[in-house]
């Protein structure tokens, strides 16, 4: 704005307020139809892309832009709107039934569930909201319409994507449906904007989905610094957990499901152990999260699998928890162990690395875009646990690197914060309006 100041301080002619207001959005709805941002991440559907949309959502409320997130309602006794910051609301959608529908479920759901927006809508004035930012592909069907009736532009962030899904399932793991292959590339073709978490994510849009290159906007997501950093250190987080002060402690953070492969973190604790049976005595593995996706149907499958191997002494299973337990969790940690099939990036990642914590990761997705390889972390080329195991006999050989690993680490996340996210999104939040406008312009020329 500061160009349409003149020298005296005075607003020059030159900016009228119209072209000021539609420099970027002033309200935007935000679409999270299968997770609510009020889901304790670690639990059911509840990830990453939550911890995303709050985070997210607050840092744009911040900078002038109010967010209206829409999302099913799960439970009879939920309020319709719930404040969740200043300039953030909660829309709760009835959509179903509250209990019990899976994921794979919810398709029949979308219709119900654009009906209950429409109807939000319909309370307000014609243009209340600006733009409509849909995250996941569930939420992008309902943002198209959205979108289109509201005549706004519309901006998706996939998240997953189901081609890049099943190109890297794990052994046993069920595959995306087509019908969501079908629905993405419907998004993909309707979007103004795709918000992208990594250079790899675009590419792969372009490569699996034809997405016009210059749709498509990468955007790194952020991690919340105050609440993940280093704080009182490993020692003090130990003292907090129950946890011995100076054991090797590889940790596992997120849902239980064969996509994350905590299999291969238990699989190579085995094998670190045949080899090394001195250490079984200072090592303990934590197993933070519950259950999620295919793996519901075997909710017990990494219990069994521990006792199977013969660690079940040394793991330790634990509810998920909310997000500053889990900080100590990862200050605790000697190291996060994240042996995934796929990741579009990875929060996970960065919040450990911000809490000053090494990072052992598969090198797909995102993942090397979060962690620097040889200074921040580890990363592994496929799921072999002996070359997760041959990491952990190096950490467990040489305790000092936790901690220099871990100052590299939280100096590397610091460059991820939200405020820089937010603003970013903002960016292609204006990109995508002037887009709209264009378009718009050459239908009706």
């Amino acid at each position: 704005m500061s160009q349409y100041v003149s020298r005296l301080g005075r607003r020059s002619p030159a900016a009228p307020s119209r072209l000021r207001l539609h420099r970027r959005p002033r309200r935007v709805a935000m679409l999270s139809v299968h997770t609510s941002p009020l889901h304790q991440p670690g639990t059911g559907d509840a990830g990453g892309m939550n911890v995303y949309i709050v985070e997210l959502a607050q840092r744009l409320a911040a900078i002038g832009i109010e967010v209206e997130i829409f999302t099913r309602a799960t439970a009879g006794d939920l309020a319709p709107c719930v404040e969740l910051a200043p300039g953030v609301l909660v829309r709760h959608v009835d959509a179903g039934p509250y209990e019990g529908l899976a994921k794979e479920d919810l398709p029949a759901q979308l219709c119900a569930f654009t009906h209950g927006v429409m109807q939000a809508w319909a309370g307000h004035r014609p243009g209340y909201y600006d733009l409509v930012h849909s995250h996941y592909w569930l939420s992008g069907h309902v943002g198209w319409l959205a979108a289109q009736r509201w005549g706004v532009p519309l901006v998706h962030a996939m998240h997953t994507m189901a081609k890049v899904k099943n190109a890297n399932l794990a052994d046993g793991d069920t595959p995306e449906p087509a019908a969501r292959v079908i629905g993405e590339m419907q998004i993909v073709s309707a979007a103004d904007r795709l918000i992208a978490n990594t250079a790899e994510e675009a590419d792969e849009l372009v490569r699996h989905y034809s997405a016009d290159p210059g749709k498509v906007a990468v955007v790194h997501p952020g991690v919340n610094l105050g609440r993940f950093r280093p704080a009182d250190g490993r020692a003090a987080a130990r003292a907090r957990l129950g946890l011995p002060e100076g054991a090797l402690i590889p940790l596992f953070a997120g849902r239980i499901q064969p996509l994350k492969a905590p299999d291969v973190l238990l699989r190579s604790v085995a094998v670190l152990l045949d080899e090394r049976p001195d250490l079984r005595s200072r090592v303990v593995v934590p197993v933070v999260g519950g259950p999620s996706g295919s793996g519901l149907a075997k909710p017990e499958g990494l219990q069994k699998l521990a006792a199977r191997l013969g660690i079940a002494d040394v793991v330790r299973f634990h509810p998920p928890v909310g997000q500053e337990e889990l900080a100590d969790w990862f200050r605790a940690a000697s190291v996060l162990v994240m042996p995934s099939y796929s990741e579009s990036f990875g929060l996970v990642a960065i919040e450990a690395q911000a809490a000053g914590t090494p990072v052992l990761a598969a090198a797909v997705g995102g993942l090397p875009v979060a962690v620097r390889d040889g200074q921040t972390g580890f990363l592994v080329q496929g799921h072999d646990p002996a070359d997760y195991a041959r990491v952990l006999r190096r950490l467990a050989d040489e305790p000092g690197l936790t901690d220099t690993m871990g100052a590299a680490a939280a100096r590397h996340a610091q460059s991820f914060g939200w405020d820089t996210s937010a603003a970013a999104t903002a960016d292609v939040y204006t990109a995508a309006t002037q887009a709209h406008r264009r378009r718009v312009r050459s239908h009706h020329g």
